[in-house]
Formats: C-alpha cells, sequence, structure tokens
C-alpha cells in the first residue's frame, strides 16, 4: 500500500479544514514546499495536494505554490476544481503526474470519458462522501449519487484510481471507516486510496491488510499523531 502524504493548499498556504468545513481551517505552514521536502526526507515518494480554493471556484489558484512542490520530484496527484480539459492540460503540463476529478465527474459524464480516453490513468476521481452520497463542490453539496452506483460508472468508463473520503471523518482525528474501503476494494477492480480519518499506525494497518492502493495522510502528520517514516514502513 502506497502512502500519500497530503497538503491541502489555500492562499497559497498548508491548511486543513474539519469536516470539509472552510470556516474551520487551521493554517500549518506559509511554505507547502518546505512542508513537501520534509515528506520526501522521511522517504514519501508520493504527494497527495488539494487547490481548496479551486474546489470551490472551478479553476486551478495556487499553480505556483504547487509548481514548487513539484520541484522534491515527488510522485503528485492534485484535485480541487479541475472541471475543463484546459485545466487538466495545465497541470499536467507543469509536471503533475496525475489529476483528480471531483465534482466534474459528476456532473459531467462526458467531459470525464474524453478526459480518461485522452490521459488514461493519469486521470484519478475522486469520490467524497457525505450520508452515503456523493458530494462536490468543495463538500458543499450533495449530488443525487450514491456511493456504488458512482463507482460502478467509473469502472465502466475506464477509470483507474479512486480517492474516497469519508467526510464525517475527515480531520476528525476518529479514525478511519475501515469497513468501506474493505467493501469497495471487494466490489471494483480500480485502485482504491483511502482518505479521511486515518489518525494512528493502527489504522495504517488495518487499510494495509485490505489489499487497496494507497492512503492518504493529513492532519494526523501536521499534529504529531503519525510518524511518516514509521507509516510508509508499516504500510510495505
Amino acid at each position: 500500500m502506497k502512502i500519500f502524504p497530503a497538503i491541502d493548499l489555500y492562499d497559497g498556504k498548508a491548511v486543513r479544514l474539519l469536516k470539509g468545513d472552510y470556516a474551520n481551517m487551521t493554517v500549518f505552514s506559509d511554505k507547502p514546499e518546505e512542508v513537501a521536502r520534509d515528506f520526501k526526507n522521511c522517504g514519501a515518494e508520493y504527494i497527495h495536494i488539494v487547490d481548496l480554493e479551486g474546489a470551490k471556484a472551478g479553476e486551478a489558484r495556487n499553480l505556483a505554490v504547487i509548481e514548487k512542490i513539484l520541484k522534491t520530484g515527488l510522485f503528485a496527484e492534485v484535485g480541487g476544481g479541475i472541471r475543463t480539459m484546459e485545466t487538466v492540460k495545465k497541470y499536467l503540463s507543469i509536471g503533475v503526474n496525475r489529476v483528480i476529478l471531483g465534482t466534474a465527474a459528476v456532473t459531467d459524464s462526458d467531459f470525464l470519458k474524453v478526459a480518461v480516453a485522452e490521459y488514461g490513468d493519469r486521470i484519478a476521481v475522486g469520490a467524497d462522501i457525505k450520508d452515503g452520497c456523493v458530494a462536490i463542490k468543495g463538500w458543499t453539496e450533495k449530488s443525487e449519487y450514491m456511493l456504488y452506483d458512482f463507482c460502478g460508472n467509473l469502472q465502466k468508463i475506464g477509470v483507474k484510481t479512486v480517492i474516497c473520503t469519508d467526510i464525517s471523518k475527515d480531520g476528525a482525528m476518529q479514525g478511519t471507516n475501515t469497513e468501506l474501503y474493505a467493501e469497495l476494494s471487494k466490489r471494483f477492480d480500480m485502485n482504491i486510496i483511502a482518505s479521511g480519518g486515518i489518525s494512528s499506525i493502527d489504522d495504517i494497518k488495518r487499510l494495509s491488510k485490505l489489499d487497496i492502493h494507497g492512503a492518504i495522510i493529513g492532519k494526523a502528520y501536521y499534529v504529531g499523531a503519525i510518524d511518516l517514516k514509521e507509516a510508509i514502513e508499516v504500510a510495505k
């Protein structure tokens, strides 16, 4: 299992939200690129980046700082407000390895199909779950799709990687939804990446037994609840 330490960006800073609430934001660093370098020093090979401003606005808002982060050489996946092919191309052209479609994957299946046809496994989809439904627009709205129906559609389209976040767990430091990721892994032949609430090495141990592709570590790294070096070793 791969470990993806996360940087959420807002106004050029590394921040964390509690359960997706923009009014409940903590700033952890004014220099996200230094956080990324620390990830690499801990042995990380991958990084998960979310442009929180982009997620709300529907356009790339933190491109300059993302370019600085890319200089670390980490495999970078980026999400947040990627709703046009122009934005997809922009991110891939600056060296992003994989882009994550969220709202657009839910509301514009034609766009998703075109992106997957053109870029294959460099396109991932973020399935963010609120009360069993897929949430959109920076988690501020619920769509009509239930999770498993949505993932079934993604598999038919040819999506290879799905990042699934249980919003109720995100940033709460109360453990992750292991049952959810076990069920996704069982039902679908896609790379499943777990996100939300991963707050201890025990969470990493439990997830690593599920045969899922990866796990995202966010707040637990920033508050010192998880030692990133240890998490990477345990996940192997």
